[in-house]
């Protein structure tokens, strides 16, 4: 059996990974010259999704090149504290939520799936897939064909696969929101906790860095879609302007040494058609959700697949399996990061409702609500071997 991927992201280079760990011959074909680029700001990992790096042997690579995020504090926009809880995690888990740019993520996983045998082609951009009886074979932009047993789209939010899949798949629509992030420096900040004040003009996230930094994202709420073309000058004063209230991500701002590329927010609806008998969408190609739980769904999606391979008879089976096994969860999934962007978008009474429920209602529900969510365990694959190699039994063509 052989797997084409499309796309280099998480996803990709995840699912890229936790199918070598099966033995099973893999070639990721990526649209980038460099998958791990400079491309996103950071990003965080909930216990759910570090379970699944667990699980892939590759825990402690990525625990290393990321920040140990142990709780997550709540602010008004007058500077209230308006909770104070286990980021990523319930309380009593020991495995705390690492925030890490999004590329050093990349870069690990792609490391882990060389090492493990899987080959990586770049430059080569999908823009046909056809289902054979023995498998799929799919078009690049070059000119280039390839066959394989299985192809899996995880080519992200702008998928090519999903609409090969479905020519009347939904398009990413804008979700009147709009995330540019920044490092400053000279701005004291407890480590350890994942800041999150709910400002007038959207969220405002930062967090304590190695070597004196802070890394702070804007998720700002903009009805009208922006210019994305402002100098960096221009940025800085937007957001002054738009955070003038805010006395904390005030000063963070004015202390920024090094700006981010802004980057538009989408939603996409319901995805109908997820996979065929050759093809599957991964990651955000078939549900993006945000909320934090981007990447960490990613890898969900990966160790499910991989595990579905290695139990059903055939691959129409697995991926039948794989989409069965995630279908509740991920419903479940993007009504949560919804209720999240809303959150961010309040009007004045809802934020003040907000600012008045929430030190009451935190302490006492949130437990309840993110048990769901994070205690969530996907499983082991049915061998980790460092070597590629695996006893599990591979689905007949």
């Amino acid at each position: 059996m052989n797997v084409m991927v499309i796309g280099g992201g998480v996803a990709g280079a995840a699912s890229a990974l936790a199918l070598r760990r099966l033995g099973i011959e893999v070639t990721v074909y990526e649209a980038y010259a460099e998958p791990a680029g400079e491309v996103g700001s950071f990003l965080s990992l909930a216990s759910n999704g570090l379970r699944v790096l667990r699980s892939l042997g590759v825990l402690d690579r990525v625990q290393r090149a990321g920040i140990d995020v142990p709780g997550q504090r709540m602010w008004s926009s007058s500077g209230k504290l308006l909770g104070d809880v286990p980021r990523g995690r319930l309380r009593g888990d020991t495995l705390h939520s690492v925030t890490l740019m999004r590329g050093d993520l990349v870069e690990a996983l792609h490391a882990e799936a060389l090492a493990a045998g899987a080959a990586v082609v770049t430059g080569e951009r999908l823009v046909d897939a056809v289902t054979t009886e023995r498998g799929v074979r799919a078009i690049f932009a070059s000119g280039r064909t390839e066959e394989a047993s299985l192809l899996l789209g995880a080519d992200g939010i702008w998928s090519a696969t999903r609409s090969l899949l479905d020519p009347l798949a939904p398009t990413p629509e804008y979700a009147g929101l709009y995330s540019i992030s920044g490092i400053a420096e000279g701005i004291e900040t407890e480590p350890g906790f994942f800041n999150m004040t709910f400002a007038r003009s959207g969220a405002f996230i930062h967090l304590a860095a190695p070597g004196g930094k802070v890394w702070w994202s804007a998720q700002v709420s903009c009805p009208a879609q922006p210019d994305l073309g402002l100098t960096e000058e221009a940025w800085l004063r937007r957001l002054t302007g738009l955070y003038r209230h805010e006395q904390v991500p005030l000063a963070i701002l004015a202390a920024t040494v090094e700006l981010h590329r802004p980057t538009l927010m989408h939603s996409l609806g319901a995805v109908p058609v997820r996979h065929n008998d050759r093809i599957a969408l991964l990651g955000d190609a078939g549900h993006p959700v945000g909320a934090g739980q981007g990447a960490s769904m990613a890898l969900e999606d990966a160790l499910v697949l991989a595990r579905s391979l290695s139990a059903e008879p055939s691959v129409a089976a697995a991926l039948a399996a794989y989409d069965a096994a995630r279908s509740a969860r991920m419903a479940k999934m993007v009504k949560a990061a919804s209720d999240n962007r809303d959150a961010k978008t309040a009007g004045p009474l809802a934020r003040r409702m907000r600012d008045l429920v929430m030190p009451v209602a935190v302490p006492l529900f949130f437990e309840k609500a993110t048990a769901w969510l994070y205690t969530h365990d996907c499983g082991e694959l049915p061998t980790s071997r460092t070597d590629g190699g695996s006893q599990a039994r591979s689905p007949r063509l």
